[in-house]
């Protein structure tokens, strides 16, 4: 059977996917981000659709050389049925940034800078970049390429006008320390985002319609890969 392999420990990557049918292998990838990208920057100006693209990138290679490509992926993974490899694997990594008025923000190191992001946030706008990499190791016998391609989803999300004590009490229950731009679209964010335009999955972090353009350009049907 064929398996996607999720280079990501992101739960709502996990339940995105999920909900579509497919049940990944979870592989996380070693990749220290921030020398990755220092060293990037250190080259020329490195825009966040890059930036995420980068990282996707490093993470699916990571995860894809330390992957058997005909044998058990499910090595030190997280995998809820006992279904072998025998289709091959193909490993596909994610990673997410939000831009503000061009200037990329990460996750909150305390509730006082989530707070802040909030005030400075609500009413407005800002971008939700989702890089994707595959990387194929399929055997050539089983349909395999060898490629190794990636594309970003960029959404725009419209934050709603909240109160001072709306946004203490999210930052209390402490889930916007933990996501990129401090916030979440599918879980207790949700009220909080007036509007989206784009693919809302990107702003979750894994793009269904991209990754399913992806797999088709690698020869890999959608549908091969659902388990339900």
């Amino acid at each position: 059977m064929l398996r996607l392999v999720l280079a990501s420990r992101s739960p709502a990557r996990l339940a995105t996917l999920r909900s579509a049918g497919v049940e990944p292998v979870v592989r996380v990838s070693g990749v220290d981000e921030e020398a990755l990208l220092a060293d990037a920057r250190r080259t020329g100006v490195l825009g966040p659709e890059d930036a995420v693209l980068l990282l996707a990138q490093a993470k699916a290679e990571d995860v894809a050389r330390r992957t058997p490509a005909g044998g058990d992926a499910r090595e030190g993974a997280t995998v809820a049925d006992g279904s072998d490899t025998g289709g091959g694997v193909v490993v596909v990594g994610c990673d997410s940034m939000l831009e503000i008025d061009g200037e990329v923000v990460g996750k909150p190191a305390t509730p006082e800078v989530a707070r802040e992001r909030w005030r400075a946030m609500r009413g407005g706008k800002g971008v939700l970049h989702s890089g994707h990499w595959l990387v194929d190791l399929r055997d050539a016998d089983a349909g395999g390429t060898g490629a190794t391609v990636g594309a970003t989803s960029s959404t725009t999300v419209w934050f709603g006008e909240m109160e001072d004590d709306e946004i203490d009490a999210y930052v209390a229950t402490g889930e916007p320390l933990e996501v990129a731009g401090a916030f979440t679209i599918d879980g207790l964010g949700g009220p909080y985002v007036d509007r989206v335009e784009g693919d809302h999955h990107g702003v979750v972090g894994i793009s269904l319609p991209l990754l399913r353009a992806l797999l088709r350009d690698i020869g890999v049907p959608w549908h091969t890969l659902r388990t339900a």
